[in-house]
């Protein structure tokens, strides 16, 4: 069983270091960054199968694409602090020359990262592809993905959608993060989409939902469930209500940080919000 506690506190830490990234260089992702951030700790630290060390191949371990790479200041830090690469160079978020960039890029061999990401609606394809090739190579180790709600308004991913479906890729574990935002106001007021949850389903996907997405039991228990539903011939989509901008109550239920980073007394309030539990870099 998980030590919960010890989550929570990885999990207020990521959070920090979220808000400490953004605001050195006074740019970035911070809202739905921090809306992610139990998903990211639940995948890394409990749910996914990882081997030692980080080769591109991703042979003989489950695998993870981030379809929407804005968030990466909650992808760095988990990476970061799972083990992948110094804690220290968290430092160096999106400074010239720096292997942080604001979006993930494979260029500088950052380890962990196995695709540039960023431009929206491409994850998906690349998430199958992925899924396929394990298939090939009798690897009976899985592939998770995590997509934006405002991102499924790019078309590219129905396509992939409707691939995923009708060839059977059934070792995929697609999470969309349902925060209901982006970045000009509410999904729902930009382009509406319906129910997710009913497309997802009429395009022969198995719908799992986590109503909690910022309650890491909620999300652990979600995502072993997903885990066990797959290789029943249908890929599976876990979909994942979280509030943007969680942990930090003036970010809180509102796009207007979704791309704007905090000034010297927003971070102090929000670091005063979530204490020190595992050491600042």
């Amino acid at each position: 069983m998980p030590n919960i506690q010890e989550l929570e506190d990885l999990t207020t830490q990521v959070r920090r270091d979220i808000l400490r990234m953004v605001h050195k260089v006074n740019s970035g992702h911070p809202g739905g960054s921090l809306g992610c951030a139990e998903f990211f700790v639940s995948l890394y630290q409990e749910i996914m199968d990882r081997n030692d060390g980080f080769d591109m191949d991703g042979k003989g371990e489950d695998l993870f694409f981030l379809s929407n790479g804005h968030i990466s200041p909650v992808y760095y830090s988990v990476l970061a602090r799972s083990g992948y690469f110094s804690v220290d160079e968290l430092n160096t978020f999106r400074l010239i020359d720096s292997r942080l960039q604001g979006h993930p890029t494979t260029h500088e061999g950052l380890p962990g990262i196995r695709i540039a990401s960023g431009s929206l609606g491409q994850g998906m394809s690349v998430a199958i592809g992925a899924a396929q090739a394990k298939k090939l190579n009798n690897d009976k180790h899985l592939v998770y993905s995590l997509h934006g709600d405002g991102e499924l308004q790019e078309g590219q991913n129905w396509e992939a959608i409707m691939y995923a479906s009708a060839k059977r890729v059934d070792n995929l574990i697609a999470t969309v993060d349902l925060n209901g935002k982006q970045i000009d106001g509410a999904t729902d007021d930009v382009l509406p989409m319906g129910s997710i949850k009913a497309k997802f389903e009429a395009f022969g996907w198995t719908v799992l939902e986590i109503e909690e997405g910022n309650n890491l039991e909620a999300v652990l228990n979600g995502l072993k469930e997903a885990k066990s539903l797959t290789g029943n011939g249908k890929p599976i989509c876990v979909l994942l209500k979280t509030v943007m901008g969680n942990g930090i109550d003036f970010m809180m239920h509102t796009h207007a940080w979704h791309g704007k980073a905090p000034n010297d007394e927003q971070l102090a309030i929000g670091l005063a919000q979530n204490a020190e539990t595992l050491g600042d870099y």
